[in-house]
């Protein structure tokens, strides 16, 4: 398929087509969610906003088509750094939007607001892609981890101390990914996520004690350096030590998020009002959904952020399960798929890393989201990517779909 530029082609017309057919079923359920019978309701009125950023990154694709994949590795450094620029100038003029009123998150410009975490997640990928293709090897051991743990932990502190817990969860998503397809091996990777298993079960006591009697039979077993052994166990008992100031850190609209996680009837009125209610919606539209744009819990707008975070729900409800979840979740799981496929075709470990860290971006927006809205996952406040509104969200993930449609470009050769 070409455009009128000249050598523009799309490298896969598959992903290509699933991710315009995704983001256009977006704009038409963000109408949907606006129809309520409340007024001076905020998601009246905000599909037509998704729509002029929709056409204009159709607009912009072209012109990302024809950057050449070794001008990206080239840009990374920079593009990193112009990332973190963004995130620093966020926690000084930043502002706050919706139910995350006191977080510092976007950059208003004039009557335009942009999200700089979305951005950092295309930096933290390309940059992270460009340090673990030179690796020549797989790592031995977590010490020669570092690199790629700072590139990542570095965007990823700016945006909790926003705080945005659910991009920052992204950034993790995104380092599993790459140090996964770089050839890091599975026990590695276990030992890479222990702190943040003990820092969850850090909620308990004797929860807590037994993980760690279990990583200490484990490092048993596996039998690492003594240094690194010794490194883990610190860590883990480092971040079970965190879990407390780190809690109380948090603010309140994220703790009693965490807390209606464990029980949703500990608040009804209140945080477990979201889940209760996202709960209702989806069980309500049954297999085939109450029909377009009459959903009840939608019109009556007792589904709180429906055109954002909760999206899912409202699909869920007027459309069902198999008109509805079922066609979201196949078309996402094809996504998955050509991404894949593309990172496996690729022969530069650059270009090959590329479109398999943003499987490892999307999948973590994927499972959160849609995790939450049926009580399975905390709630964060991490919307479904080209379904939920956002403009620079949608803009930021379609350039990033425009690169890996140039990676599998020159792929073909």
């Amino acid at each position: 398929m070409r455009s009128g530029f000249r050598n523009v082609v799309l490298g896969d017309p598959v992903l290509f087509l699933a991710v315009v057919a995704l983001s256009a079923f977006g704009i038409l359920m963000i109408y949907s969610a606006g129809l309520v019978d409340v007024p001076h309701e905020v998601a009246r009125g905000a599909w037509r906003n998704q729509l002029l950023w929709w056409v204009l990154s159709l607009v912009l694709l072209p012109f990302v088509l024809r950057i050449r994949v070794l001008w990206l590795e080239w840009a990374a450094r920079p593009i990193y750094a112009v990332a973190i620029v963004l995130l620093l100038l966020t926690l000084v003029i930043g502002t706050g939007a919706g139910t995350a009123a006191s977080t510092k998150s976007w950059i208003a410009l004039g009557p335009v607001r942009f999200q700089p975490a979305e951005f950092a997640k295309i930096a933290v990928v390309l940059m992270l892609s460009h340090e673990l293709s030179g690796w020549r090897e797989p790592p031995k051991t977590l010490w020669q981890l570092w690199r790629p743990i700072v590139i990542t932990l570095i965007p990823m502190g700016l945006v909790m101390l926003q705080p945005d817990l659910g991009s920052a969860m992204v950034f993790a998503g995104i380092l599993v990914a790459g140090l996964f397809w770089a050839g890091t091996p599975l026990p590695t990777l276990f030992f890479l996520l222990t702190p943040v298993i003990s820092l969850f079960l850090s909620i308990n006591t004797w929860l807590w004690g037994a993980w760690i009697v279990l990583l200490v039979i484990l490092l048993l077993l596996s039998r690492p350096y003594l240094s690194e052994a010794i490194s883990i166990l610190l860590l883990n008992v480092a971040a079970g030590a965190a879990a407390l100031p780190l809690w109380q850190s948090l603010e309140p609209y994220q703790k009693n998020r965490l807390l209606v996680f464990l029980n949703p009837a500990v608040d009804p009125r209140g945080a477990g009002y979201n889940l209760i209610q996202s709960r209702v919606a989806i069980g309500s539209g049954g297999a085939f959904g109450k029909g377009l744009f009459e959903g009840t819990q939608k019109r009556l707008a007792f589904l709180p952020e429906q055109h954002t975070d909760f999206i899912f729900a409202v699909i869920g409800e007027e459309l069902g399960f198999f008109f509805g979840v079922l066609p979201v979740l196949l078309t996402y799981g094809l996504i998955f798929w050509r991404l894949v496929r593309i990172a496996e075709r690729a022969e530069d470990p650059f270009a090959s890393l590329v479109p398999f860290c943003l499987f490892g971006s999307w999948f973590t927006h994927v499972l959160v989201n849609t995790g939450m809205t049926v009580g399975i996952m905390p709630i964060t406040g991490i919307p479904l990517p080209f379904l939920s509104y956002g403009g620079s969200f949608l803009l930021m993930n379609m350039m990033a779909m425009g690169i890996v449609q140039r990676i599998a470009a020159e792929s073909r050769g």
